[in-house]
């Protein structure tokens, strides 16, 4: 026992007991039901599961942008009272401004999030350019780029904050299957550089044994 708590990993996200409850004029179920989880830090947890089951809702929660109805979240050992620094999201819809470059468009996170460090934006947005294999294509704009290219500026754009959890929401289900495959192992590769502590959420059996250590399933 002694060998074990000394060696080991240290838990960067605990979900306890999590309800939360999907109302409007129509309807009012739970869609997150006892919810108890535990990543560790530097782990990608898949989560897997059909339309409707709370996969997104989960994923929101966590970020910040929901309150669930009642549980607990920690990060670190903090309960989540909002957004913050030490969470970024890559989503399924590109989320590109068309009238910024891709520079522009990874900047932009470094804006909002990081404005101490205005003077070095630049080369911090250049670093994760070249990171996700566009470096070249820094003055090109969205309409100029594939699908998984402009993914791949998603990525950059979550990961120029430095985030310690990294969340993402289906970020490869709008590509073609080819695109797809290439972007599953960038991911892997970006991963095994960065080793952030992620959640990915897929619709894809097959992708998920293939990213994730451990998959989760709704």
């Amino acid at each position: 026992d002694e060998i074990f708590f000394k060696f080991k990993t240290k838990e960067a996200l605990i979900i306890d007991n999590l309800f939360h409850k999907y109302n409007n004029r129509k309807i009012s179920k739970w869609i997150l039901n006892a919810i108890n989880l535990k990543i560790e830090s530097g782990e990608l947890l898949g989560l897997l599961g059909p339309s409707g089951c709370g996969k997104t809702t989960l994923l929101r929660i966590i970020d910040g942008l929901i309150k669930p109805d009642t549980g607990t979240v920690l990060i670190d050992g903090n309960p989540i009272t909002g957004p913050g620094e030490d969470r970024s999201v890559v989503f399924q819809n590109f989320g590109l401004m068309p009238w910024k470059n891709v520079l522009d468009n990874v900047k932009f996170a470094l804006l909002l999030r990081k404005p101490e460090l205005k003077e070095q934006h630049n080369e911090i947005a250049r670093k994760y350019i070249n990171i996700v294999g566009l470096a070249g294509f820094e003055n090109h704009y969205p309409h100029e780029l594939s699908g998984g290219m402009q993914q791949r500026v998603g990525f950059a754009r979550a990961l120029s904050i430095d985030p310690d959890i990294l969340l993402m929401d289906e970020p490869l289900a709008s590509v073609d299957a080819q695109t797809r495959e290439i972007l599953q192992e960038e991911l892997l590769k970006i991963w095994g550089r960065n080793k952030k502590t992620v959640l990915f959420i897929t619709h894809s059996i097959d992708e998920a044994v293939l990213l994730a250590d451990r998959i989760l399933v709704l």
